[in-house]
């Protein structure tokens, strides 16, 4: 079993108020916990062991479990115990130093915890986050690189977007020109995705502390286009790869192309040659960024997809036209790195009908499968880390 996955021991005591009365509301308004006790006694906490203790208070809820894991492959559900004053909870064993994801199943509704600062970026939040301290994502004493949150006009797309930037610690107009690496988030998340779950700025504050990896700027756009034809809310789930990721992708496209791009040119001292331009993406964001960088393949030196949905299932003309130039990619890409999880029901036979073009084709790739998981962060993030140790290199 992987070590990043939760391996539950027995409900801790009871906690420690034996009151059993909380003030009641106005009518029509829920219960709220009692006043006199800390908050700490109602809300997710990590110990000082790297256990955690799973909170919810819902006094008149019948029956309430945590589900821990990333997707329906890989969840695990936990049933929790009601105390006097109506919590319930549930207590792990020491867990490894993660960012996991989880929700309360609270009488058959999902509920993300109203209890922590920290939900799981989406468009639907539905999903939390809790940080047990100690790997890769965490916020270290070491020079800190800044994140900006920009505001643009996109002329393709006639509407006013947003996306995040982190440049590296010393940054300024008049540093060397920089490469740069453009990161698409996946399916039902926001660009808000990339910033706070896979931590990219804590994890290239760190890598470059270590001097794993060159000094680059890194550039998150949003990958739904929310044109007026593909709003993903308007599409049901068997409809997504029919008709929502083709109509998307090519907004995204061209969005990327004649916006993002000479916006981050314009905006900060960056590289304009294609060996300096780096595009991945996971999920959706994988599919993102296949579409785009084989369109634009002159464009891009490095180029990687993580679990990403593939032309296998969701055709695109111009993908096919340049994988049918297996000589050119060769030449043109330093990097092209195809990733996925073992377990993977998503997108598994997306990376793996890919796979089997780019053999077919003599395409040369880097691929990596991680044994034991599913569509999930404990692959994206590594997944991220060894690609962008390899970037800008000579």
């Amino acid at each position: 079993m992987s070590d990043n996955v939760f391996c539950f021991g027995v409900l801790t005591a009871a906690l420690l108020s034996p009151m059993t009365v909380w003030f009641a509301p106005p009518k029509d308004l829920p219960l709220v916990p009692d006043p006199s006790l800390p908050t700490r006694e109602f809300v997710t906490s990590v110990n000082s062991n790297k256990s955690i203790v799973f909170r919810l208070f819902a006094p008149t809820a019948k029956s309430v479990s945590v589900v821990t894991g990333a997707t329906e492959d890989s969840y695990v559900v936990n049933p929790m115990t009601r105390n006097e004053i109506g919590v319930w909870s549930y207590h792990t064993l020491p867990q490894a130093p993660n960012l996991y994801e989880y929700f309360f199943n609270v009488d058959g509704y999902r509920s993300s915890d109203p209890g922590t600062a920290f939900p799981k970026p989406q468009r639907q939040v539905n999903t939390s986050l809790i940080l047990v301290p100690g790997g890769v994502p965490d916020v270290r004493p070491v020079p800190h690189g800044q994140v900006l949150s920009l505001t643009y006009h996109s002329n393709v797309l006639n509407a006013e977007r947003q996306m995040y930037v982190w440049t590296p610690p010393g940054y300024s107009a008049e540093s060397k020109p920089l490469p740069v690496l453009y990161f698409y988030h996946g399916f039902g998340d926001t660009s808000g995705s990339a910033l706070l779950q896979m931590r990219v700025p804590q994890v290239m504050d760190n890598l470059l502390a270590e001097k794993k990896i060159e000094p680059m700027v890194v550039v998150m756009p949003d990958t739904e286009t929310d044109i007026a034809n593909a709003i993903p809310e308007d599409f049901p789930r068997k409809m997504r790869r029919k008709v929502f990721y083709p109509r998307n992708a090519d907004a995204a496209d061209r969005e990327l192309m004649q916006d993002i791009i000479p916006y981050i040119s314009q905006t900060f001292t960056v590289r304009q040659d294609a060996d300096g331009r780096a595009l991945a993406g996971l999920s959706q964001g994988g599919y993102q960024a296949l579409v785009t960088g084989m369109t634009h393949l002159d464009q891009f030196g490095w180029l990687a997809t993580f679990s990403g949905v593939s032309t296998a299932t969701v055709p695109n003309e111009h993908v096919a036209e340049v994988l049918n130039q297996p000589e050119r990619i060769n030449k043109q890409l330093k990097l092209l790195s195809v990733v996925v999880g073992e377990r993977d029901i998503v997108t598994g036979k997306d990376v793996e009908g890919l796979k089997t073009i780019l053999d077919q084709k003599g395409i040369k790739y880097a691929y990596q499968m991680y044994p034991g998981l599913g569509h999930e962060m404990d692959v994206w993030r590594p997944a991220y880390i060894t690609f962008v140790e390899k970037l800008f290199k000579e």
